[in-house]
């Protein structure tokens, strides 16, 4: 089961996908309570087993004068506020192998960022905590190279791995999502599709990454259809003014309406 060493996840019985979902960098406790409330709302309203997800620190950016986060501890303590206060699991990405002990005290599930999924180091440091891993594709690998990132984690002790698709590279801007990777990196390990980071326009000449959000609700239809174990949404109740990835985030306004679709057709699919 993908969701069996998760701790207080709920609806694990509904035969839903699960959801990874939240704004994401954490800016400060009001926010990140804020969007917490209104999505674990809608996923008990749906019976959708829910992750908040939430970046404690954004290591990856164009520009250095790009946001990178309001303090290691600081947002690691709010993630634990949010988990604590609506009793709801937690997941953040990490970037260095120290990050992984000091991470995993706050958070449920440990993310290793697609451009870093190949360190040996920083795996294994998460896997060795324990926690849940979910490693997200590079945007440089084929499916069946996954296969050896999650090895990583099973040969350091740990059996709960997650795979997360979020687009392969098309040229110097676009992203693409080749849903013939989903059944094969299945057979490796529970399956996640990251609608909105799929769905980016990276390498921008003005530093700051593009996106497509008018195709969210197109990418999550297709990856629902074709059998994800799970879905990963960036979401913000006002993505114009967002710190990072404001670009590609769904309006938390949306995120009911789109949810309740998705829903639905899952309930067709497994129904054949």
């Amino acid at each position: 089961m993908a969701l069996q060493n998760i701790p207080n996840i709920k609806h694990v019985n509904s035969d839903n996908f699960f959801l990874l979902c939240g704004p994401c960098a954490i800016e400060g406790e009001d926010m990140a309570l804020r969007i917490a409330e209104k999505v674990i709302s809608i996923t008990d309203k749906l019976e959708i087993p829910y992750v908040f997800k939430g970046s404690f620190k954004k290591a990856n950016r164009s520009r250095i004068d790009s946001f990178t986060g309001i303090g290691n501890e600081k947002a690691l303590k709010i993630l634990r506020k949010v988990s604590e206060t609506f009793n709801v699991p937690t997941v953040t990405d990490i970037h260095e192998a120290s990050d992984a002990a000091m991470a995993a005290e706050y958070v449920d599930v440990l993310q290793i960022p697609a451009f870093l999924v190949r360190q040996t180091d920083l795996v294994v440091a998460a896997a060795e905590t324990g926690k849940t891993v979910n490693l997200k594709k590079g945007q440089f690998m084929s499916p069946e190279a996954m296969k050896h990132a999650v090895q990583k984690v099973k040969d350091a002790g740990n059996e709960h791995a997650w795979i997360t698709d979020r687009g392969t590279m098309f040229g110097y801007q676009d992203m693409i999502v080749d849903f013939r990777g989903i059944p094969t990196m299945r057979e490796y390990a529970p399956t996640v599709l990251d609608v909105t980071h799929s769905l980016q326009q990276p390498n921008q000449s003005v530093g700051v990454t593009g996106g497509r959000p008018d195709m969210i609700e197109t990418i999550a239809r297709a990856g629902v259809v074709n059998n994800v174990d799970g879905l990963f949404i960036e979401t913000h109740f006002d993505p114009a003014n967002a710190k990072s990835d404001g670009a590609n985030m769904l309006h938390l306004d949306i995120l009911e309406g789109l949810l309740t679709n998705l829903t639905a057709i899952r309930k067709v699919v497994t129904n054949f």
